[in-house]
């Protein structure tokens, strides 16, 4: 019975011992399997020394010998430095904030290419920066920023090379220049754009005037349009008028003349007697009398008959 108690005594021993061996085996490997995600590098030392640099997928390392001494981004990564202060050509003092956009080229020179490289980018755009803004006046720094941007980001671009960073993009987030300057130039904004507000109501008064010219003149055109039509009617309308009246003239005459013309013709149809004609020969002169004329002169062969007019007169009284 102890025997046996001792045999499986032993057995217990020796499974539990493969189940810790096992586990510390699958521990073992486990932690020698890395896997690098996207957009992002390992730096890989073995023994203290540089073995390779992992990049996306699965790798295996050598247990108790290979180390991850870095893992590094590769994503572009932007800073945001604090204010530094610099001096302009004409000795202004102002403060300026810049960011840096960067992105890691190569991991190997970032590890190992400089202690703590944001502190060194930092550093050098602010001395990059003072550099640039001394060969400047305040005017030209306040309106040359992308200049400034641009210098700033090919110095630091070349600067960071032997790091393994590739400077992108450099921005002048604020330029913040003396109380006294800021009092000055608000003035001074303050003044353009009084001007330009008298320039818009100037130009609004003066667009105002024209048009109201312009109406007066349009109105005035109008009116004489208008007119020029009325005197036309009028004259067509007195034309027409003077006409009628001529035709209506023309009617009578015509009217007249033809009743002349049948009397004369029942005249000779009816062939009066020579005092008869005589007689009305003597009422045309009648009628001639009664106009304006001041003198009328009556034929000698009329006269006589004025003398039978007379004597018919006598006799007709008599009776």
């Amino acid at each position: 019975m102890r025997v046996l108690l001792s045999e499986l005594e032993a057995v217990d021993g020796a499974l539990v011992g493969f189940l810790v061996f096992l586990v510390i085996a699958v521990l073992l490997v486990t932690s020698c399997v890395k896997i690098v995600p996207q957009a992002t590098a390992y730096v890989v030392e073995r023994l203290g020394g540089y073995q390779a640099t992992w990049n996306v997928g699965i790798h295996f390392k050598v247990p108790l010998i290979d180390k991850v001494a870095k893992r590094v981004l590769l994503k572009e990564q932007v800073v945001d430095f604090a204010p530094q202060p610099v001096i302009t050509k004409d000795n202004v003092t102002m403060r300026i904030d810049t960011v840096v956009f960067f992105q890691i080229t190569d991991p190997k020179l970032f590890a190992y290419g400089v202690e703590n490289p944001i502190m060194a980018i930092e550093n050098l755009t602010a001395t990059t920066l003072r550099n640039i803004i001394g060969d400047l006046e305040l005017d030209e720094t306040l309106t040359s920023r992308e200049i400034i941007n641009t210098k700033m980001r090919v110095s630091l671009d070349v600067a960071t090379d032997p790091w393994g960073i590739k400077v992108n993009r450099v921005e002048l987030k604020n330029i913040i220049p003396p109380a006294a300057i800021q009092d000055a130039m608000e003035k001074q904004m303050k003044a353009e754009r009084e001007r330009r507000e008298a320039i818009l109501i100037a130009e609004g008064e003066k667009k105002s005037t024209i048009l109201v010219a312009e109406g007066k003149k349009e109105s005035a055109i109008l009116d004489a349009q208008a007119e020029k039509e009325a005197a036309i009617l009028r004259a067509e309308a007195k034309k027409e008028a003077t006409i009628r009246e001529a035709e209506g003239q023309a009617e009578a005459i015509m009217i007249v003349q033809k009743a002349n013309a049948d009397g004369i013709k029942f005249l000779n149809e009816a062939s009066p007697s020579s005092e008869v004609i005589t007689i009305k020969s003597l009422e045309a002169f009648a009628k001639a009398a009664d106009g304006q004329a001041t003198k009328i002169i009556i034929p000698s062969e009329i006269q006589g008959v004025a003398g039978l007019a007379k004597s018919l007169t006598e006799v007709v009284k008599e009776k």
